[in-house]
């Protein structure tokens, strides 16, 4: 009976997946998606193998293809009696005759060889850029934001020192009252930044210490217009979440400063290709995300949005809150000055709101960064 529900549970996600079912019954299988994080997994798990055999099929044809038309065109030819020629006329002769298979040999080569290497480049798994994309903001995304608030450019009132470069851009949110915020290394791309606050009023900050190979980064805000909270209405989990759990972020991944709420579930305990430092998240995330943080209904910090998976939809990726306090720990080891940092551990009456009450309370305290030289 089992074996036949699976058989059945595999034929649905491929109707699914093809968009045969009617809208009724996608609705009906997005929430048993949503409700049973197993069925999710298979459901990925499948596009992305349905999505490789399409490649490997390609190629397949493809090849073929190039075989037969390079078979009907030397077969087409005749060949000269050369034993009674001189070498160099057979060179020319044989040339002349033949030099259009030839070039077709050679770009049905080339093409074969790049279609391969492209395909090395998608399946390697030491190259997940081909397969993971960071969340940060370009810089054309950013400058549409500065025009978009300000018509002129000119006109925007900014704390950016002047003739500053802008590179990139991201999320960020306040871990201790002084005015330390976490977002991704990979954010700050530049050498300076600034944050701005759901108000829009921007903070001047400095870089205190950035780990790449972590992707965590830690700010400081230094900016007499900073008014310091008297408390965070967040904590940092330090131990692991539960599959399945549901969970909500709030970010900047539009052309202004809005700040955007989403919401999603826990869907594995680890990363990309069994990352142990991150979570697999199922949530809509799209650039500006991010370094935004990842809240459980607790008012937790379970994690930091950093990278998506670009061939399955809704599949992000989130490293661990745990390796915040490893971050502030290597911080304060190289910086002596940073002694004084405390990771926010204050519920307040935060934990037993309900949703919007939790979004009201949190929102002044994530930030939109913005990194420039």
């Amino acid at each position: 009976m089992k074996q036949l529900d699976d058989i059945q549970l595999l034929e649905a996600i491929e109707k699914y997946l093809a968009g045969e079912m009617s809208a009724s019954e996608v609705v009906q299988f997005e929430t048993i998606r949503k409700q049973t994080p197993e069925i999710d997994q298979m459901v990925v798990e499948h596009d992305m193998f349905l999505h490789e055999m399409g490649y490997y099929a390609n190629r397949k044809n493809f090849s073929k293809l190039s075989a037969e038309t390079f078979h009907s065109l030397y077969n087409a030819g005749e060949w000269a009696p050369i034993d009674e020629q001189t070498t160099k006329f057979k060179v020319i002769q044989l040339w002349s005759k033949y030099k259009k298979v030839t070039a077709i040999a050679a770009t049905v080569g080339g093409f074969i060889a790049l279609f391969t290497s492209t395909l090395v480049m998608y399946f390697s798994p030491s190259l997940n850029g081909s397969q993971v994309l960071q969340l940060s903001k370009a810089i054309e995304v950013i400058k549409k934001n500065q025009q978009v608030q300000g018509h002129i450019l000119n006109e925007v009132k900014t704390k950016l020192p002047e003739n500053a470069k802008l590179l990139s851009g991201g999320s960020g949110f306040l871990i201790d009252t002084k005015g330390y915020i976490i977002t991704n290394a990979h954010v700050l791309k530049g050498n300076g930044a600034i944050v701005i606050n759901s108000l829009g009023q921007e903070l001047n900050a400095t870089i205190v210490y950035a780990d790449k190979a972590v992707d965590l980064a830690l700010l400081k805000i230094i900016d007499s217009d900073f008014n310091q909270p008297k408390s965070i209405p967040y904590s940092i989990r330090k131990k692991t979440t539960e599959l399945g759990e549901e969970i909500y972020t709030l970010g900047y991944p539009r052309n202004d400063n809005d700040i955007v709420y989403g919401k999603g579930y826990l869907s594995a305990q680890s990363g990309f290709e069994g990352d142990s430092n991150a979570y697999q998240i199922q949530i809509s995330a799209n650039p500006g995300y991010s370094g935004a943080p990842i809240f459980n209904n607790n008012a937790e910090i379970i994690g930091i949005i950093n990278t998506r998976q670009k061939q399955a939809e809704g599949v992000a990726f989130a490293i661990k809150s745990s390796k915040i306090f490893d971050l502030i720990e290597a911080a304060q080891k190289e910086q002596t000055g940073e002694k004084t940092v405390r990771i926010a551990k204050n519920m307040s009456a935060s934990k037993s709101s309900d949703r919007k009450k939790q979004i009201g309370d949190m929102k002044n305290f994530i930030f939109n960064i913005r990194s420039y030289n």
